[in-house]
Parts: C-alpha cells; sequence; structure tokens
C-alpha cells in the first residue's frame, strides 16, 4: 500500500475505538493527523500517543459553527486535508419504529447523518481547490440490513451509505472519492452508555447473533487506510462490508 507521506488526515471520533485506531494507522503510514473527538481529552490521549505527527480538535460534529472552526483548525495546523473519514457517530436504544422518543430519532440523525454531511460540507471545498481528496465514511452493517440496529440508528447508517454514493458521484471528476466501511459488530465502547430498549433488543437478537464474532478496531482502520490510499485510486462509491461475513449470511 502506497504511504501517506506529505499528507493530512481528518479523523472524526478520533477519540476511542475506530476512529482512535484510524488516527493511529494513518500516522503510522506516513500521515499528520488532525484527532477530533467530541471528547476534548479522548481527543488530546489520541494525539499525544502519535506524537508530533498530530493535533487534537474537541468539536461537535451536529453543530455546523463547530465544524467550521474543525475545519478551520485542521487548515491552520497543515494547510490541507487530503483524507477525511468521517467516523464519529451514536448509538441509539434498539426501540423499534413505534416505541422511539422523536427526540432521540432526531439527535441520533443529527449526529449519524447530518454530522458526516456538515464535515464532508466544510471539507469539500478545499479538496476542490486541491484537485484531490478522499472521504472514507463509517456507515454500519446497519446501514445495509433492517435489523441489525434500532430505526433511528438503522435509518441513518442507511443514510450514510445513500450520502456516500452522492458524493462519490457529484465529485468524480474532481479527483475526490468517497467510500463507505460497514464494520459488523467491534470492539468499541459506542454502546458503553447505552440503555437498551428490551422489546427491540429481544427482536433484532436473532439477527445479531449471526455476527457475534468481535473485530477489533485495528481491522476496521485498515479497511479505511485501504480505500484512502494510492492502491484503491479507481475504488469510488463503494459500500464495503467489514463484517468478517455477516453480511454474505
Amino acid at each position: 500500500m502506497s504511504t501517506f507521506d506529505d499528507r493530512v488526515a481528518l479523523i472524526t471520533g478520533a477519540g476511542s475505538g475506530i476512529g482512535r485506531a484510524m488516527a493511529v494507522a494513518f500516522a503510522k503510514a506516513g500521515a499528520r493527523v488532525v484527532a477530533c473527538d467530541i471528547d476534548k481529552e479522548s481527543a488530546g490521549q489520541t494525539a499525544e500517543e502519535i506524537g508530533e505527527a498530530a493535533v487534537a480538535v474537541s468539536a461537535d460534529i451536529s453543530d455546523e459553527a463547530s465544524v467550521a472552526a474543525l475545519t478551520e483548525a485542521a487548515i491552520g495546523a497543515y494547510g490541507r486535508i487530503d483524507v477525511l473519514c468521517n467516523n464519529a457517530g451514536i448509538m441509539d436504544t434498539m426501540a423499534l419504529p413505534a416505541d422511539i422518543p422523536v427526540e432521540l430519532w432526531e439527535r441520533v440523525l443529527r449526529v449519524n447523518l447530518t454530522g458526516t454531511f456538515l464535515v464532508t460540507h466544510a471539507v469539500l471545498p478545499h479538496m476542490l481547490r486541491q484537485g484531490s481528496g478522499s472521504i472514507v465514511n463509517t456507515a454500519s452493517e446497519a446501514g445495509i440490513r433492517g435489523g441489525a440496529a434500532g430505526a433511528a440508528y438503522t435509518a441513518s447508517k442507511h443514510g450514510v451509505v445513500g450520502l456516500t454514493r452522492s458524493v462519490a458521484w457529484a465529485h468524480a471528476k474532481d479527483g475526490i472519492r468517497c467510500n463507505a466501511i460497514l464494520p459488523g459488530p467491534t470492539m468499541t465502547n459506542i454502546a458503553t452508555n447505552a440503555s437498551f430498549d428490551p422489546t427491540g433488543a429481544a427482536r433484532l437478537g436473532p439477527v445479531l447473533a449471526l455476527g457475534e464474532r468481535l473485530a477489533q478496531p485495528e481491522q476496521m482502520a485498515d479497511a479505511a487506510l485501504f480505500l484512502a490510499s494510492d492502491a484503491a485510486s479507481f475504488i469510488n462509491g463503494a459500500i464495503v462490508p467489514v463484517d468478517g461475513g455477516w453480511s454474505a449470511a
């Protein structure tokens, strides 16, 4: 795989789990990394782990002003953005459609889908000026299934899949590629503080059991690294399951 020397990677949700693994992987491949997380302390820990090739930025991707400040900070630190990994996201409670509170629905969609759009929207002008760039979105197995999560999370990740394809199509002639990975069950803390709806969780149980083998965050990071690299220069608009075969069942 080609290196990322002289390239800059902006990674959201970089404070833990898949995002932190991505940040470390891109840095090891030679990139300078902007480690973004809503949790300032965890973003700082990731940047500290990487060393002088990284800066930490705290931002709320669901807020347009915060995203603008994030993009300005990245450009201010390194002058360009070559790779964007839209990885930040939140889980729902696995509630069935009739049971999910509207407030939770709006929060999950705001972070997972609108947040991904807002960061993409802010970064694209810089990539267009450069005439190059690679975007890797973290969707989910729930982005191609109806029974892998609750209604809000499922809808948000289906939306990320659609956004990925739209951006890929719109900017294919501009030197910008956009792809998505679909993680299966992975050892992260996205559900650590979640309180799951018992009815929804029981209904989803048989489907979730198909993906009971857990991946490591580094396995997701490796897939993102490949899609962002020159080795994948003709891969655009791809929706790539990284699930140990779950989607093949």
